[in-house]
C-alpha cells in the first residue's frame, strides 16, 4: 500500500523542476508554504463535510485530496511519507492515551 505513497512522492519531488504554469504541484510550491497549509485547511474541512454528509465515495475523494496535500507539504519541507509511516509504526502497539502523556 505504501507503495503508491513512494510513487507519489518521487512525482512530487520532481514538480520542484516544473514550469509553475504547467503544473499544479509547481503552482503551490512557487506560492509557498502557506499556499500550501491553506489548501490542507480546505481540504480537512471538505473531509469534516463530507464525513457529516455520510457519503463514502466523497468522503474517500476528499481524503485522497487532504493526503495528496500534506504529501506536497511534506516535499516541500524535504521531508517523505517514510517519515510519517516510520512514525506510525514507531506509535504502532502504544496506547494512544499513554503516546500522548509522553509527549508532554
Amino acid at each position: 500500500m505504501s507503495d503508491i505513497l513512494t510513487r507519489l512522492a518521487l512525482v512530487l519531488e520532481e514538480r520542484k523542476q516544473s514550469d509553475p504554469e504547467t503544473s499544479y504541484v509547481a503552482r503551490l510550491y512557487a506560492k509557498g508554504q502557506d499556499a500550501i497549509l491553506k489548501k490542507i485547511g480546505e481540504e480537512a474541512t471538505e473531509t469534516v463535510m463530507a464525513a457529516k454528509d455520510g457519503d463514502p465515495e466523497r468522503i474517500t475523494a476528499e481524503i485522497a485530496d487532504l493526503w495528496f496535500h500534506c504529501l506536497v507539504l511534506l516535499a516541500h519541507q524535504g521531508l517523505g511519507p517514510e517519515q510519517v509511516l516510520a512514525e506510525l509504526d514507531r506509535r504502532f502497539g502504544l496506547s494512544g492515551i499513554a503516546e500522548k502523556a509522553a509527549r508532554s
